[in-house]
């Protein structure tokens, strides 16, 4: 198939932009919607992302996850997100899956998010969070920053930090319990952990 015949898919959520947000976390693009335990960001059950926010702020890994329903518990985890000011959005508005499924190495990115119109919504944020490499490296070019290492922050001449976090995928070979350490530090770092 010529790739100018495949699908186009738009995202499917608006940004999660809670009052006072501090932090925007990004992603590429949710997974195909016959993947999602709910209609929200991070809906895959095999994602770590859920298990690892349970972890980091409620030493749990199933705090938000309700295994007798099978999904994730949206109402506690918008709770959580507006309680610490984190908003949520990814990093590509359109896009074509060239093999048909979820992973960043075989997603073409039409349209990046408008990361400074999204940003201006947010007055107190300053901190861009990507989860992941695909991630990052839309955002470096969005804001002309070289794309951080794993774990680090670099600032953009505007003064946005950015930091990348390793992926929340489980095909990233990585431990929930050293995804969550990178993730603790960022949030400490910014004052959303003590």
């Amino acid at each position: 198939m010529d790739i100018a015949d495949m699908q186009i898919e738009r995202h499917p959520w608006e940004p999660f932009i809670p009052d006072g947000a501090r932090v925007l976390i990004m992603g590429t693009f949710p997974p195909g919607n016959h993947r999602w335990s709910m209609d929200f960001y991070y809906p895959n059950r095999t994602n770590d992302f859920w298990y690892m926010m349970g972890l980091i702020f409620f030493g749990d890994r199933n705090a938000l996850y309700r295994a007798e329903r099978k999904c994730f518990d949206l109402n506690s985890i918008k709770r959580l997100l507006v309680e610490k000011h984190i908003a949520l959005n990814d990093t590509a508005r359109e896009v074509r899956r060239l093999k048909g499924n979820a992973s960043d190495k075989f997603l073409d990115i039409l349209t990046p998010v408008p990361l400074y119109e999204l940003l201006g919504a947010m007055p107190e944020c300053h901190t861009v969070v990507t989860t992941g490499e695909k991630a990052a490296g839309v955002v470096a070019d969005i804001t002309g920053t070289p794309v951080p290492k794993m774990g680090a922050m670099v600032r953009s001449t505007d003064g946005i930090d950015i930091w990348r976090m390793p992926s929340t995928s489980r095909a990233y070979p990585m431990r929930l319990e050293a995804k969550a350490a990178y993730y603790e530090n960022l949030f400490r770092s910014v004052g959303i952990l003590p």
